[in-house]
């Protein structure tokens, strides 16, 4: 665990989330290029309690990767990609990021804060379907830590 890890509060990775939300929206409307609203994002924000460290791993693996983890992501779904909402894809995008690259990250906090984005962003029934989608995925991916968990 580096320095700057131990230093942040778990606020500041929620404060991270939050911009890459925002930047992964930004992207899948606009289609503007994930460095420009990288950039914009750092100019005109307060990161002083965010760790920005993450925020840049995260919004970059799921601009990346974001074709991998939509295929990833259809198992899941009920609907087609393009039906869900921005927010719902853009948060999807994260939670599924997560529970592949961030093991360190244990999958109900990965799930807990997929919805409380959801419930922040969202419609006002969609963090019920990203809670749901998130909990099928994670006992996808992480089928022993969701075997031991009593959750």
């Amino acid at each position: 665990m580096s320095e700057q890890e131990r230093t942040f509060k778990p606020s500041a990775r929620r404060r991270a989330r939050r911009f890459v939300l925002q930047g992964l929206y930004e992207h899948l409307l606009t289609g503007h290029p994930p460095l420009e609203i990288e950039s914009r994002c750092r100019a005109s924000n307060d990161l002083r309690k965010t760790d920005v460290e993450y925020m840049h791993e995260l919004f970059a693996g799921c601009t990346r990767e974001c074709d991998a983890l939509v295929t990833t992501l259809a198992t899941c779904l009920d609907r087609p990609w393009k039906q869900l909402t921005p927010v719902e894809r853009a948060v999807l995008l994260i939670g599924c990021y997560e529970l592949l690259h961030r093991p360190d990250i244990p999958y109900p906090v990965v799930v807990n804060e997929a919805v409380e984005l959801s419930v922040h962003f969202g419609t006002s029934e969609g963090h019920r379907y990203v809670n749901g989608v998130m909990d099928r995925l994670a006992h996808q991916l992480r089928i022993d830590e969701c075997a031991q968990s009593p959750r």
